[in-house]
């Protein structure tokens, strides 16, 4: 439509102004108001349908990510970080859905519009019309120069910003730590540091995509003064009408329009581009764990062993090319219904080695079984439901006390969330609680102190009545006494569970079974309490260390 408005101008000179033909003037100009109407109802549609698209275009890429998210083993988030996955599953796709917009509506109309309007200047004047053709053959090669360019600056643009979502990321979730420790004035220049980076980087990458206006404006109205000259000679010459000219003057302005549109779909889809392969990374990663084509659907029991296992992060490799272990050669059987006590030094493979069993990550050496099963051969939802791991770091949602309890298992009755709150010494504080197990927690648990939101968790874990129970210094929070209480009450209460208590503390484990001593990665010592106070010297210094009377720490020690 916006293509024959010109056309139609060109007759209402000629034909009407030009032949003094009032009724012409009057009967074209009404065809030219039917044409503008369909051309702004053709526009609204456009851009409904468009909005509509664009938007599900976004919803269907943020749920192709956040499901694909879902699917990742341990090693695979630790490809990616947590702000760089937000920066992906909000900017990114943010571009991509302006861009897939921008397309839809200006993609068409653009290159329509500047053909049409081409077409028509041909079929008005061949010979001056030519011009147009020269003009878009440099505009083609200034904007290619430019996007090379500037594709590979954008790409840098977003890795700034996952820096900068970093920054405020931690300094959010650890602002009571910034404020304990007067912290503010570094963490602001810390952000202003990223944020610096950022600013830089884009100024430098839209200042070179700035140039791609001033380029086409300047071959566009060089078009208008060539055409200018030699119109005004073919008109001279009475090759060319004044109707005829003045409607080449108006396809010089869509042609014009056309091209500004197509600068635009340019920008965008440089920038987008960056966004788009960074989205491509999240959806097309494959999970490193997955379910064996026979899984074995049933635990059945609470037995494990670690058969000289070894595990090294991303296989890690030192200076020298040899493989750094987490762990080596661990060779280790623990009977259903056994309580084993872990502990060692920071660093000593504690938790790295209770994450094998579960299959958060799968052995790099060796083989690690529960139930007699080697564990690559379970389906993992089945293995996980069966292993239950409470970790240090507790993780509650925004949510009543009965909703972040039947995390544990959907279905759990009120009664049966009392009783692992019993279990887990948690049921006290609860009871108390202004609206007990109706009452809303806030983010994270921060209206709970870290020894209850650790209960809580361990409520949580035991609900799903597993076979082994894994506490990966669960109850560090807590004071000596709940730690005793639900030491006390995992005896009685869950007798036929394979309990692994992980712990820095000798009196979390001294009532176990049995206590693996841990150091370097290795076991260097496997007995009970009093076994290991007379065969493990690591052991034995650890005791001593926490027993000891430190009333009176600053009196002289012995040489």
């Amino acid at each position: 439509m916006g293509v024959l408005i010109p056309y139609v101008t060109s007759w209402i000179i000629d034909r009407g102004i030009m032949a003094g033909n009032m009724p012409d003037v009057i009967k074209y100009g009404v065809v030219m108001l039917v044409i503008a109407l369909f051309s702004l109802a053709f526009g609204i549609l456009a851009g409904r349908n468009a909005a509509e698209a664009s938007s599900g275009f976004a919803y269907n890429l943020r749920e192709a990510m956040y499901r694909n998210i879902q699917t990742f083993s341990f090693s695979n988030i630790d490809r990616f970080s947590t702000a760089s996955l937000v920066t992906r599953m909000t900017t990114d796709v943010s571009n991509l859905q302006n861009a897939y917009q921008m397309l839809l509506r200006v993609s068409v109309r653009a290159p329509l519009m500047l053909i049409s309007s081409i077409v028509m200047c041909f079929f008005i004047h061949a010979s001056v019309s030519w011009i147009f053709v020269v003009a878009l053959a440099v505009l083609a090669v200034v904007l290619w120069s430019i996007i090379s360019r500037a594709v590979k600056l954008f790409a840098q643009v977003f890795e700034r910003y996952d820096e900068l979502n970093n920054s405020v990321q931690e300094n959010v979730q650890a602002i009571r730590v910034v404020k304990a420790f007067v912290r503010e004035e570094y963490e602001k220049k810390r952000f202003g540091h990223a944020a610096d980076g950022l600013y830089r980087l884009f100024v430098k990458t839209e200042s070179l995509m700035a140039i791609n206006h001033p380029v086409m404006m300047l071959v566009v109205y060089g078009c208008i003064m060539a055409l200018s000259w030699w119109g005004a000679q073919y008109v001279v010459a009475g090759d060319l009408t004044t109707g005829q000219l003045t409607s080449l003057f108006s396809y010089v302005m869509n042609i014009l329009m056309s091209l500004m549109m197509l600068s635009m779909i340019f920008v965008t889809l440089t920038m987008s581009a960056a966004s788009g392969k960074r989205i491509v990374e999240v959806i097309e990663e494959r999970p490193d764990l997955t379910n064996p084509a026979d899984a074995v659907a049933l635990v059945a029991d609470g037995s494990i062993d670690f058969r000289n296992v070894s595990f090294s992060y991303n296989g890690d490799i030192d200076g020298d090319g040899i493989i750094d272990y987490a762990i080596s050669d661990i060779n280790l059987h623990i009977d259903a219904g056994e309580t084993i006590g872990i502990i060692g030094g920071t660093g000593s493979g504690k938790t790295t080695l209770a994450s094998l069993i579960s299959r958060l990550y799968d052995a790099t050496v060796g083989s690690v079984e529960v139930g007699g099963i080697d564990v690559s051969r379970y389906d993992m939802d089945i293995l996980r439901a069966n292993v239950a791991t409470v970790l240090q770091k507790n993780v509650l949602f925004t949510g009543t006390v009965l909703d972040n309890l039947r995390w544990g298992r959907p279905d759990a009755t009120l009664e049966e969330c009392r009783e692992a709150c019993r279990l887990a010494a948690a049921d006290d504080f609860v009871e108390q609680m202004p609206q007990g197990y109706d009452t809303v927690l806030e983010q994270g648990g921060a209206n709970l102190s870290g020894g209850q939101r650790q209960r809580l968790c361990i409520a949580r874990a035991l609900l799903r009545r597993p076979k082994v129970l894994i506490l990966d210094d669960s109850t560090s929070a807590c004071d000596n006494a709940t730690d005793a209480r639900i030491r006390r009450a995992f005896a009685a209460g869950i007798p036929g569970t394979t309990t692994i208590i992980i712990a820095q503390r000798v009196q979390s484990v001294s009532s176990a079974h049995r206590i693996v001593v841990m150091e370097g990665g290795r076991i260097v010592g496997v007995g009970s309490h009093d076994e290991l106070l007379a065969s493990c010297p690591i052991y034995k210094e650890i005791y001593d260390i926490q027993m000891q009377d430190t009333s009176d720490f600053d009196a002289p020690q012995p040489q």
